[in-house]
C-alpha cells in the first residue's frame, strides 16, 4: 500500500535550492507525486526560519522531496524529528556512525551541525494540500566558509568516511516511505 512512492528523481549538478525547485514546481502544476530534487550544490540553498543553508562545495546531501496526500495535519505533529531520527539510523545502519538530534531539526555530533531538515507545508483548513521536506548534511565537505566553520562540520571531517551520497539518499527514501506509511495508516 505505498501511497507515496518516491520515485521520480532530478538531479542537478548546480540549482539555487532543492527546496525553492519543488515550489516551483508546485506553482506551475509541473510536479508528480513522489518527486524528489536532488542537487550537488545549491547556491541560495534555505534552512529554517529564512535561514542560509551553506551548500558550497560538491559531494554534499542536498535534496527535497514532495508528498500530496489529504492527510488530516495532526498526522505530521513530530514528523521533523521522526525525519532525524530516520537519518540517525541510516548512518549508523550504512556506517557504523552515532549521531544526535538537536531539537528540533539539527544532526549534530559534538555541538557541530552536520545537518538539518526543513519540513514546510501548505493546508487547506485541517487537511494537507503540499508537504516539501528537505534535508542537507554535510558529508563529504573538508573546508567551511569563515562564518560557519566553527559551529558545522562534515561525516568525512569528523569520522574520517567517505559517504556515497546517492546510497544514503536511497535508503534514506526507503525507510522514510516505510515509516510514513504506517504513520498515515494509524488512527
Amino acid at each position: 500500500m505505498n501511497q507515496i512512492n518516491l520515485n521520480r528523481f532530478f538531479y542537478y549538478t548546480e540549482i539555487d535550492s532543492t527546496q525553492k525547485e519543488i515550489w516551483r514546481r508546485i506553482e506551475k502544476e509541473t510536479i508528480e507525486k513522489g518527486t524528489v530534487v536532488v542537487a550537488e550544490k545549491q547556491t541560495s540553498g534555505i534552512g529554517t526560519h529564512g535561514r542560509v543553508w551553506h551548500t558550497d562545495e560538491e559531494n554534499n546531501i542536498a535534496f527535497s522531496f514532495y508528498i500530496d496526500l489529504p492527510i488530516n495535519v495532526k498526522k505530521l505533529e513530530g514528523l521533523t524529528y521522526e525525519i532525524a531520527e530516520i537519518i540517525l539510523e541510516v548512518f549508523e545502519s550504512l556506517y557504523k556512525i552515532k549521531l544526535a538530534i538537536k531539537k528540533p531539526n539539527d544532526i549534530v555530533f559534538n555541538g557541530k551541525k552536520l545537518g538539518g531538515i526543513l519540513t514546510e507545508t501548505k493546508l487547506a483548513r485541517e487537511t494537507l494540500k503540499n508537504l516539501v521536506i528537505g534535508i542537507g548534511i554535510n558529508t563529504n565537505q573538508i573546508e567551511f566558509a569563515d562564518d560557519i566553520k566553527d559551529i558545522a562540520s562534515s561525516i568525512r571531517k569528523k569520522f574520517g568516511v567517505s559517504v556515497d551520497n546517492n546510497l544514503f539518499i536511497k535508503e534514506f527514501l526507503k525507510r522514510f516511505e516505510d515509516r510514513f506509511e504506517k504513520r498515515i495508516g494509524e488512527n
